[in-house]
């Protein structure tokens, strides 16, 4: 899902008047304010007055593309009223300027869609899109983004008579295998370059061909051809991302392990060059104080030849395993997450103890300025009484500086429940832009933190509710920073 930052920023001649604008999705319609995208002087913290961005029924998730001139945004949050739109808006009109749907119901639903690095085309994860002639759900679709449109077919190889979905690359197995394949591919990384694209299936399908915990190595440049190139590498334990070398030559990929129906979290590495495994899977654990290793790994990000990982350990074939206990933490819950740095030149873990985070399924992680790093996850064990807490962890990276309450290595749990379902830093300034309250009654609110004391920002617009911008009501889900 990590996307390069190339391009410049969008044109200051915007419909809204705003030079440095972030997008919010709002998935709801109410008497305030309709379903769609809203815009924020990222600035001043100041709704813009211009109407939303029509982008369908419940618009979620977002993907900024790396020359930052369009934005990708997918409608659909599996209820009754999801449309699964799937729509490209112009940055600098402001404007849907493209949509198309993948499908009703479950079978249009994605969690991942990637960008190729000359914005051309998107690729979308759909993990229960039906294929004809296939035993199993799962393809990935091919978007052009200058037509709006799915690509032009992708053939079959020879052996199976019934030709996939146009637009998708379905057909995927290995030339050793007679019948058709396919899997529920879940999530995609894209390198550097966009000469690769990994697709990762975490479990196995339902075909009788179908491989467990299988990664698919795609090359883009022919994928719109009538004999697309993909190669298979298992041996996986639930793999859901990867990183990749500046080369592209070799890709780090991420086991989710336990937490996925798995056994442990991992990290492998795959030469491209070959589409092998290099060595062993590289364990993701630390030590707690019952001296019992604890493996997690849900989510990752790289800065420098640290890695990140964030995830909620759990017992083979069980249950959640690392007591809050486990840390410096003090709360209600009983069980937490655990955030794990490991270095990619030995990989190995290089921290000694576990730092212990809220539990959940992670899957929003991103660096603020202040060495501040903040973590969301889904689905934690939401506490509100003696004390209030949600999904969002903030750990302090710095070596020796306390960061408001936050000492060195230490973690802050903000006072908010919810899930967390974005994460904005906001260049040149020290504040970060959150959605937070998913799950919850009063739904996603947006937050803004103030990463020189890990607290809410007092906004001078409106001094009486900090960290919040006035006026900005809604249910709101995701939210990227479109010119810087």
């Amino acid at each position: 899902m990590w996307l390069s930052c190339g391009g410049g920023p969008s044109s200051s001649t915007t419909t809204s008047g705003i030079k440095n604008r972030a997008f919010v999705t709002n998935n709801v319609s109410s008497g305030s304010g309709a379903a769609g995208v809203y815009i924020v002087n990222a600035d001043t913290d100041v709704r813009a007055t211009t109407s939303p961005i029509s982008v369908g029924n419940t618009p979620v998730m977002m993907v900024l593309t790396p020359n930052r001139a369009q934005t990708l945004v997918f409608s659909g949050n599996g209820t009754q009223f999801s449309d699964n739109q799937f729509s490209i808006v112009n940055n600098a009109t402001e404007a849907n300027a493209a949509h198309l749907s993948f499908g009703t119901g479950s079978q249009g639903m994605t969690e991942s869609f990637v960008v190729s690095p000359d914005s051309s085309t998107a690729y979308v994860a759909l993990p229960n899109a039906p294929v004809v002639g296939q035993p199993s759900p799962g393809a990935v679709a091919v978007v052009s983004l200058s037509s709006g449109t799915v690509t032009a077919p992708i053939a079959c190889p020879p052996q199976n008579p019934n030709p996939p979905n146009p637009g998708t690359i379905s057909c995927l197995w290995p030339s050793t295998v007679s019948q058709g394949f396919n899997q529920p591919y879940r999530y995609l990384s894209i390198g550097n370059t966009g000469n690769r694209i990994l697709a990762f299936s975490e479990g196995a399908g339902t075909g009788p061909d179908s491989l467990p915990n299988v990664v698919a190595v795609i090359t883009p440049s022919n994928a719109g051809t009538t004999n697309p190139t993909v190669s298979f590498v298992t041996g996986f334990d639930h793999p859901v991302a990867a990183f990749f070398s500046s080369d592209d030559s070799t890709a780090y990929v991420l086991n989710c392990g336990a937490e996925c129906g798995g056994t442990q979290a991992s990290i492998q590495q795959v030469n491209l060059t070959n589409n092998a495994l290099v060595g062993l899977a590289a364990p993701i654990c630390t030590v707690d104080n019952t001296q019992a290793k604890q493996c997690a790994g849900s989510t990752f990000l790289v800065v420098g030849q640290t890695m990140y990982i964030a995830g909620t350990p759990f017992a083979a074939g069980g249950g959640p395993s690392l007591f809050c206990s486990a840390g410096t933490t003090t709360t209600q819950a009983t069980y937490c997450g655990m955030l794990t740095t490991f270095d990619l030149n030995t990989m190995s873990v290089s921290n000694a103890a576990p730092i212990v985070i809220t539990d959940g399924y992670h899957n929003r992680m991103s660096m603020a300025a202040n060495g501040q790093l903040l973590i969301g996850a889904r689905t934690c064990t939401e506490i509100s009484t003696a004390e209030t807490r949600g999904c969002l962890s903030i750990y302090n990276t710095l070596p020796t500086t306390t960061v408001g309450s936050v000492p060195p290595g230490g973690v802050l749990v903000p006072p908010e429940n919810g899930d967390v379902t974005g994460i904005q830093p906001i260049a040149k300034r020290t504040v970060v832009y959150v959605i937070q309250g998913q799950g919850v009654s009063q739904g996603g609110s947006l937050f803004i933190y103030d990463a020189t004391i890990d607290a809410l920002e007092n906004n001078p617009n409106d001094p009486n509710n900090p960290g919040h911008i006035n006026g900005l009501v809604g249910n709101f889900f995701d939210v990227k920073a479109i010119d810087f």
